[in-house]
Protein backbone atom coordinates (compact mmCIF):
# COMPACT_ATOMS: atom_id res chain seq x y z
CA UNK A 1 0.00 0.00 0.00
CA UNK A 2 1.26 3.45 -0.93
CA UNK A 3 0.46 6.40 1.32
CA UNK A 4 0.00 9.96 0.07
CA UNK A 5 -0.47 12.47 2.93
CA UNK A 6 -2.61 15.41 1.83
CA UNK A 7 -1.05 18.75 2.75
CA UNK A 8 -4.54 20.25 2.84
CA UNK A 9 -4.48 19.24 6.51
CA UNK A 10 -0.92 20.41 7.19
CA UNK A 11 0.04 23.54 9.14
CA UNK A 12 0.60 26.00 6.28
CA UNK A 13 2.62 28.23 8.57
CA UNK A 14 5.14 25.39 8.79
CA UNK A 15 4.53 23.78 5.40
CA UNK A 16 8.20 23.18 4.58
CA UNK A 17 8.78 21.38 7.89
CA UNK A 18 5.48 19.48 7.67
CA UNK A 19 6.31 18.08 4.24
CA UNK A 20 9.81 17.08 5.27
CA UNK A 21 8.41 15.40 8.36
CA UNK A 22 5.93 13.19 6.53
CA UNK A 23 8.54 12.29 3.93
CA UNK A 24 10.88 11.20 6.71
CA UNK A 25 7.97 9.32 8.31
CA UNK A 26 7.51 7.09 5.26
CA UNK A 27 5.20 8.90 2.83
CA UNK A 28 5.35 7.57 -0.74
CA UNK A 29 3.77 10.63 -2.36
CA UNK A 30 2.72 14.11 -1.31
CA UNK A 31 -0.91 14.74 -2.26
CA UNK A 32 -1.73 18.27 -3.43
CA UNK A 33 -5.40 19.33 -3.48
CA UNK A 34 -5.90 22.19 -5.93
CA UNK A 35 -9.38 23.76 -5.64
CA UNK A 36 -10.73 26.69 -7.64
CA UNK A 37 -13.75 27.72 -5.56
CA UNK A 38 -16.01 26.84 -8.50
CA UNK A 39 -15.94 23.09 -9.07
CA UNK A 40 -15.81 22.69 -5.28
CA UNK A 41 -16.73 25.28 -2.62
CA UNK A 42 -13.18 25.91 -1.45
CA UNK A 43 -10.08 27.70 -2.69
CA UNK A 44 -6.64 26.29 -1.95
CA UNK A 45 -3.20 26.59 -3.52
CA UNK A 46 -1.63 27.62 -6.79
CA UNK A 47 1.63 26.81 -8.58
CA UNK A 48 3.82 28.94 -6.29
CA UNK A 49 2.82 26.95 -3.20
CA UNK A 50 3.17 23.67 -5.06
CA UNK A 51 6.63 24.67 -6.30
CA UNK A 52 7.62 25.31 -2.68
CA UNK A 53 6.16 21.94 -1.69
CA UNK A 54 8.23 20.21 -4.36
CA UNK A 55 11.43 21.77 -3.02
CA UNK A 56 10.62 20.51 0.47
CA UNK A 57 9.61 17.01 -0.63
CA UNK A 58 11.91 14.04 -1.10
CA UNK A 59 9.08 12.00 -2.69
CA UNK A 60 7.04 12.69 -5.87
CA UNK A 61 4.01 14.96 -5.94
CA UNK A 62 0.46 13.79 -6.66
CA UNK A 63 -1.56 16.79 -7.91
CA UNK A 64 -5.35 16.47 -7.68
CA UNK A 65 -7.19 19.16 -9.66
CA UNK A 66 -10.68 19.89 -8.32
CA UNK A 67 -11.34 22.59 -10.87
CA UNK A 68 -13.35 23.75 -13.83
CA UNK A 69 -11.36 24.41 -17.02
CA UNK A 70 -9.00 21.55 -16.23
CA UNK A 71 -6.73 22.08 -19.30
CA UNK A 72 -5.84 25.57 -18.05
CA UNK A 73 -4.80 24.23 -14.64
CA UNK A 74 -3.00 21.24 -16.11
CA UNK A 75 -0.75 23.61 -18.04
CA UNK A 76 -0.05 25.58 -14.85
CA UNK A 77 1.21 22.50 -13.02
CA UNK A 78 2.88 20.45 -15.77
CA UNK A 79 6.12 22.52 -15.55
CA UNK A 80 6.49 21.36 -11.94
CA UNK A 81 6.79 17.76 -13.17
CA UNK A 82 4.70 15.96 -10.53
CA UNK A 83 4.40 12.19 -10.68
CA UNK A 84 0.62 12.34 -11.22
CA UNK A 85 -1.87 14.96 -12.34
CA UNK A 86 -5.49 13.94 -11.87
CA UNK A 87 -8.62 15.71 -13.05
CA UNK A 88 -12.32 15.07 -12.53
CA UNK A 89 -14.20 13.41 -15.37
CA UNK A 90 -17.29 15.34 -14.24
CA UNK A 91 -15.60 18.60 -15.26
CA UNK A 92 -13.96 17.70 -18.57
CA UNK A 93 -15.64 17.26 -21.96
CA UNK A 94 -12.54 15.94 -23.75
CA UNK A 95 -10.75 13.67 -21.28
CA UNK A 96 -8.82 11.60 -23.82
CA UNK A 97 -7.28 14.73 -25.31
CA UNK A 98 -6.23 15.97 -21.88
CA UNK A 99 -4.88 12.56 -20.85
CA UNK A 100 -2.71 12.48 -23.97
CA UNK A 101 -1.50 16.04 -23.32
CA UNK A 102 -0.45 15.15 -19.75
CA UNK A 103 1.36 11.99 -20.85
CA UNK A 104 3.23 13.78 -23.65
CA UNK A 105 4.62 16.12 -20.99
CA UNK A 106 6.14 13.16 -19.16
CA UNK A 107 3.61 13.13 -16.31
CA UNK A 108 1.37 10.19 -15.39
CA UNK A 109 -2.27 11.03 -16.17
CA UNK A 110 -5.01 10.14 -13.70
CA UNK A 111 -8.76 10.71 -13.54
CA UNK A 112 -11.08 11.23 -10.59
CA UNK A 113 -14.66 10.20 -9.86
CA UNK A 114 -16.88 11.80 -7.22
CA UNK A 115 -18.78 9.43 -4.88
CA UNK A 116 -22.00 9.52 -6.90
CA UNK A 117 -20.35 9.17 -10.34
CA UNK A 118 -20.75 5.75 -11.91
CA UNK A 119 -17.77 3.65 -12.93
CA UNK A 120 -19.31 3.63 -16.41
CA UNK A 121 -17.70 7.05 -16.87
CA UNK A 122 -14.38 5.18 -17.15
CA UNK A 123 -15.52 3.05 -20.08
CA UNK A 124 -13.35 4.67 -22.73
CA UNK A 125 -10.51 6.08 -20.63
CA UNK A 126 -9.51 3.27 -18.26
CA UNK A 127 -6.82 1.84 -20.52
CA UNK A 128 -5.32 5.29 -21.10
CA UNK A 129 -4.60 6.36 -17.51
CA UNK A 130 -2.05 5.35 -14.90
CA UNK A 131 -4.35 5.85 -11.93
CA UNK A 132 -8.02 6.28 -11.02
CA UNK A 133 -8.79 8.30 -7.91
CA UNK A 134 -12.08 7.42 -6.23
CA UNK A 135 -13.39 10.05 -3.86
CA UNK A 136 -14.80 8.55 -0.67
CA UNK A 137 -16.14 11.91 0.51
CA UNK A 138 -17.71 14.76 -1.42
CA UNK A 139 -14.69 16.85 -2.38
CA UNK A 140 -13.93 20.32 -1.12
CA UNK A 141 -12.96 20.04 2.52
CA UNK A 142 -10.71 17.87 4.68
CA UNK A 143 -11.76 15.98 7.79
CA UNK A 144 -14.96 14.45 6.40
CA UNK A 145 -16.27 10.99 7.24
CA UNK A 146 -15.71 8.09 4.87
CA UNK A 147 -18.73 7.14 2.72
CA UNK A 148 -19.16 3.36 3.27
CA UNK A 149 -20.51 2.65 -0.24
CA UNK A 150 -17.07 3.58 -1.59
CA UNK A 151 -15.84 0.11 -0.59
CA UNK A 152 -18.15 -1.58 -3.08
CA UNK A 153 -17.10 0.90 -5.75
CA UNK A 154 -13.41 0.20 -5.13
CA UNK A 155 -14.01 -3.55 -5.37
CA UNK A 156 -16.00 -3.12 -8.60
CA UNK A 157 -13.24 -0.96 -10.09
CA UNK A 158 -10.61 -3.54 -9.13
CA UNK A 159 -12.64 -6.21 -10.92
CA UNK A 160 -13.04 -3.91 -13.95
CA UNK A 161 -9.29 -3.25 -14.11
CA UNK A 162 -8.37 -6.91 -13.73
CA UNK A 163 -10.84 -8.08 -16.38
CA UNK A 164 -9.52 -5.57 -18.90
CA UNK A 165 -5.88 -6.09 -18.06
CA UNK A 166 -5.50 -2.36 -17.44
CA UNK A 167 -2.32 -1.13 -15.76
CA UNK A 168 -3.69 1.64 -13.55
CA UNK A 169 -3.57 2.08 -9.79
CA UNK A 170 -6.60 2.72 -7.59
CA UNK A 171 -6.25 5.69 -5.26
CA UNK A 172 -8.77 6.49 -2.52
CA UNK A 173 -9.23 9.92 -0.96
CA UNK A 174 -11.55 10.95 1.87
CA UNK A 175 -12.01 9.84 5.44
CA UNK A 176 -9.14 7.36 5.25
CA UNK A 177 -7.89 6.17 8.66
CA UNK A 178 -6.01 3.30 10.20
CA UNK A 179 -9.37 1.74 11.07
CA UNK A 180 -10.68 1.46 7.51
CA UNK A 181 -7.32 0.91 5.80
CA UNK A 182 -7.60 -2.91 6.03
CA UNK A 183 -11.02 -2.79 4.34
CA UNK A 184 -9.66 -0.51 1.62
CA UNK A 185 -6.78 -2.89 1.06
CA UNK A 186 -9.12 -5.86 0.82
CA UNK A 187 -11.35 -4.00 -1.65
CA UNK A 188 -8.36 -3.44 -3.93
CA UNK A 189 -6.97 0.03 -3.26
CA UNK A 190 -3.31 0.70 -4.08
CA UNK A 191 -2.82 4.27 -2.82
CA UNK A 192 -4.39 5.87 0.25
CA UNK A 193 -4.66 9.63 0.61
CA UNK A 194 -4.88 10.76 4.21
CA UNK A 195 -4.88 14.30 5.51
CA UNK A 196 -6.23 14.79 9.00
CA UNK A 197 -5.42 11.20 10.04
CA UNK A 198 -1.73 11.84 9.41
CA UNK A 199 -1.30 15.54 10.15
CA UNK A 200 -3.69 15.42 13.09
CA UNK A 201 -1.82 12.59 14.73
CA UNK A 202 0.87 12.99 17.32
CA UNK A 203 3.20 10.66 15.42
CA UNK A 204 3.36 10.87 11.63
CA UNK A 205 5.41 7.68 11.31
CA UNK A 206 2.92 5.63 13.34
CA UNK A 207 -0.02 7.05 11.37
CA UNK A 208 1.59 6.21 8.02
CA UNK A 209 2.58 2.77 9.29
CA UNK A 210 -1.07 2.12 10.24
CA UNK A 211 -2.11 2.88 6.66
CA UNK A 212 0.55 0.73 5.04
CA UNK A 213 -0.70 -2.35 6.97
Amino acid sequence: MYVAPSILSADFGRLNDEIKAVCDAGADLIHIDVMDGRFVPNLTMGPAVVAAAKKASSVPLDVHLMVENAPFYVDLFLPLAPKFISFHLEAENHPLRLIEHIRKAGVSPAVVLNPATSLSALEYVLSEVDMVLLMSVNPGFGGQKFIPSALNKIAALREMIDKRGAKCLIEVDGGVTGLNAPDLDEAGADVLVAGSFVFGSGDYAEAIKALKL
